[in-house]
């Protein structure tokens, strides 16, 4: 019989007896004693050179101030691009062997493009967790694909479901930093009608982190964190605040030759390149060509010199975010015993092109270079940065914020893949001040390096399965030696075809031109000892080192689940699972409905034609949105306005609108019929009480992400598709009674999606 024991008061219960030897408390886990916190920040799309403390003239002193406690490292690389770097991250294995060959948009049906983390791959927050770590996140996500991203998606790629206990961000590639198109707390979404007028993402971020910090701190202050704070910044759209871009009216007049050279001299002042190193010739590549800046005209120079502006504020954002974060670890007697970590996903972007663009999507993202500017370019240029612009730089400014490297996100040239990577942990790293480290390091070994850190293993299995070896190997052991050898030897790079593979200071690497061979593609060959910017190609006098290096790449693309390579016909982005078809079909829509997920909206009206049809009891003078699908990136708005009805289109380019239609007193139905031809149109007419009006073509067909915002009932939310309207009413909420808002999709368009993919891949299979 076990012995009575009698316990003190619990809830004025007087010596309450229990029948137990002891209580059967659950033990705690607990992180090991004095482990350090660890705050992990990633920027989004930021450049080599883009920081005071590699080489920039952007005002960034809370960063220098972190790489003057610690160190910096001159041969940190990630993937060229920021899903791959995100799932190396998190897994410590290489991107397609994780299933994140390409960003998380894509679903083609092959393992190393699932755009979503294995199940049995513990991540990193998970392993933090498992340690007795409260785990946080905010910003960008991308790790899921784009049809779980509803309310009633597969939420087990999401990151409370892959260990972080605190989430707030957005999910996908990118966001307006004005006026966010959908954010989520936890596994939900936040409804927002309108932002505060003075919003701004990045702040908004901040705020968040910080309030997480605080609050894990005030439960329990001998546990741990782990934050992993993953920027928007400075990702497209470049926005950013007025009392930013100030700071830098002018400094950009003097072009990108011109700063490239002085950043390239300043690093040279630094230390952190060798005086012998040569600075390449400006980027000639097909496709990816700088033209000189003084060839430009002056039209051309003060509109480009504003992009820089713009995007310089965003990184001073950036920096200002970092010094919060840093005082509020000083505030909490945090900062000595924390691990903080500052990087970028991949090198600058070259997704302006050659011409940059006011609307990142509609003008040339994803589309090829534009042959000369729209007289619009010129207007209104102080506007550009601001809610009703969606701008990014010229690909010349990616190649200065890359400096000294070639090339850009996306290529495997190190311009693609090589950054910034600043570390303090003031009780634990001695070395301080113009401290660097040159050891060849890569993303996948921050996994291994931060647990052997704080002296824990990584979890082995997940939900039961057994997980696959790291391919990452820990560098802790260079923090406290210069001279340390680098464990990571061999290395392989695969982004959109273009192709690398580093083995003890020697890369070979290819430029791969959209629709060419593989099998004929020259290999580059450079020893980055002595050449780390690649001017000497060795190729041709030294064809077994190719050879081996190629034999390499050989080896590891089939052990990390490369194929198949993409050739440039884009066939990734048209095949999609047929799960997806279930979104469509015709979808009704009620008054007070959440807005529409983005790629479910999408579904129903891109490259197709549709039929919106809308149940309501119009009664003279009711006016507002009734329907409204996008914001000031793209999208479209139907609404009455003193008695008249009017259906509208935000181009991106400029506003398209259809004759206006006068309505009776009383009205119970209206629609919109879209056509879609072709050629990346559509044809658009209204129906009122099953009258219809004039039909007008020239519409633009969305395509790709757009619109970028989801469809509202009844009012518009977040970015408005008509900033005129928005400046009147603000959301402008309809007024009368709407009774449901039905989409009928209907036919596809016969140069789009089904009908092009199988010429797509005959095109692609012709390619050897």
């Amino acid at each position: 019989m076990s012995e009575i024991v009698r316990y003190p008061d619990f809830d004025g219960v007087v010596g309450q007896t229990f029948s137990k030897s002891k209580p059967s408390w659950k033990p705690k886990i607990s992180a090991p004693t004095g482990a350090p916190n660890i705050v992990f920040v990633i920027a989004d799309d930021l450049g080599y050179s883009d920081l005071g403390c590699y080489g920039s003239e952007i005002q960034t002193p809370n960063l220098d101030a972190l790489a003057g406690r610690g160190l910096r490292y001159t041969n940190f690389h990630v993937t060229p691009l920021c899903s791959p770097t995100r799932a190396a991250f998190m897994t410590g294995r290489n991107n397609h062997a994780v299933g994140m060959g390409f960003v998380a948009n894509i679903d083609p049906g092959f393992p190393g493009y699932a755009s979503e983390l294995p199940a049995n791959q513990p991540s990193l927050p998970e392993t933090l967790r498992a340690n007795g770590y409260s785990t946080l996140a905010v910003g960008k996500w991308h790790l899921a694909k784009d049809a779980d991203l509803t309310e009633t998606g597969d939420k087990s790629s999401w990151p409370l479901q892959r260990g972080f206990e605190q989430y707030y961000g957005f999910l996908e590639a990118l966001t307006n930093f004005w006026h966010p198109h959908r954010l989520y707390e936890g596994n939900s979404v936040v409804n927002v009608n309108e932002y505060p007028e003075d919003y701004y993402l990045t702040d908004d971020l901040t705020d968040r982190a910080v309030r997480m910090m605080k609050d894990v701190k005030a439960s329990n202050p001998s546990k741990p964190f782990f934050l992993y704070f993953a920027h928007g910044a400075v990702h497209a759209p470049l926005h950013a605040k007025k009392s930013d871009i100030a700071k830098y009216n002018g400094v950009y007049d003097c072009g990108w030759d011109v700063l490239r050279e002085r950043r390239f001299a300043r690093q040279k002042e630094l230390g952190l390149i060798g005086p012998e190193t040569v600075l390449p010739p400006r980027n000639s590549e097909p496709g990816e060509d700088v033209p000189e800046w003084e060839s430009l005209s002056a039209d051309q120079k003060r509109l480009y010199a504003r992009y820089m502006e713009v995007y310089a504020g965003m990184v001073d954002n950036i920096d200002q975010s970092v010094g919060r974060l840093v005082d509020t670890l000083s505030a909490l007697g945090e900062l000595d015993n924390t691990i903080f970590i500052f990087t970028s996903d991949n090198g600058a972007s070259r997704e302006g092109n050659l011409l940059g663009a006011r609307s990142y999507f509609r003008g040339f993202a994803g589309s090829g270079d534009s042959v000369s500017h729209r007289p619009e370019d010129f207007e209104n240029i102080d506007e550009i940065g601001g809610p009703t612009s969606w701008p990014h730089y010229p690909r010349g400014w990616a190649m200065a914020c890359n400096t000294p490297f070639r090339l850009y996100k996306i290529t495997t040239h190190r311009g693609g893949h090589q950054v910034p990577f600043v570390m303090s942990w003031p009780a634990h790293i001695e070395s301080r001040g113009d401290v660097y480290r040159r050891q060849f390091t890569h993303i996948v070994d921050m996994l291994p390096t931060l647990t052997e850190m704080i002296g824990i293993s990584p979890l082995t299995e997940r939900e039961g399965k057994p997980s696959e070896p790291l391919h990452g190997t820990s560098f802790a052991h260079t923090i406290s030696s210069a001279d340390a050898p680098s464990t990571h030897t061999d290395q392989y790079w695969e982004c959109i075809g273009h192709r690398a593979y580093y083995r003890d200071g020697w890369e070979a690497v290819t430029f791969h031109v959209p629709r060419t061979s593989f099998t004929t593609e020259k290999w580059q060959l450079f020893d980055t000892n002595s050449d780390p910017t690649q001017v000497n190609d060795l190729a041709d006098a030294m064809p077994d080192k190719v050879a081996e290096l190629v034999a390499a790449w050989e080896e590891a693309a089939r052990e990390n689940k490369v194929y198949p390579l993409s050739e440039g016909v884009r066939i990734e982005h048209m095949q999609r699972p047929p799960s997806e078809r279930v979104y469509a079909q015709t979808t009704r829509i009620l008054p007070g409905t959440g807005t529409l997920e983005r790629f479910r909206s999408a579904k129903l009206v891109q490259g197709r034609s549709f039929r919106i049809n809308v149940a309501w009891d119009y009664r003279s003078p009711d006016q507002g949105i009734l329907v409204a699908h996008g914001g000031q990136d793209n999208g479209y708005v139907l609404y009455v306005e003193q008695g008249t009805l009017h259906f509208a289109q935000n181009t991106g380019l400029g506003m398209k609108v259809l004759p206006g239609v006068a309505l009776s007193p009383k009205s119970t139905s209206v629609a919109v019929n879209v056509v879609a031809p072709g050629n990346k149109t559509w044809t658009v007419s209204l129906e009122v009480d099953g009258v219809a009006h004039e039909a007008v073509d020239g519409f633009f067909q969305p395509y790709a992400f757009l619109p970028y915002e989801g469809i509202d009932v009844g009012l518009d939310r977040r970015s408005p598709v008509s900033w005129e309207l928005y400046s009147k009413y603000g959301s402008f909420p309809f007024s009368g009674v709407i009774h449901s808002v039905t989409y009928v999709p209907g036919e596809v368009a016969p140069d789009v999606g089904p009908h092009v993919l199988e010429e797509a891949i005959r095109v692609g299979l012709a390619i050897d």
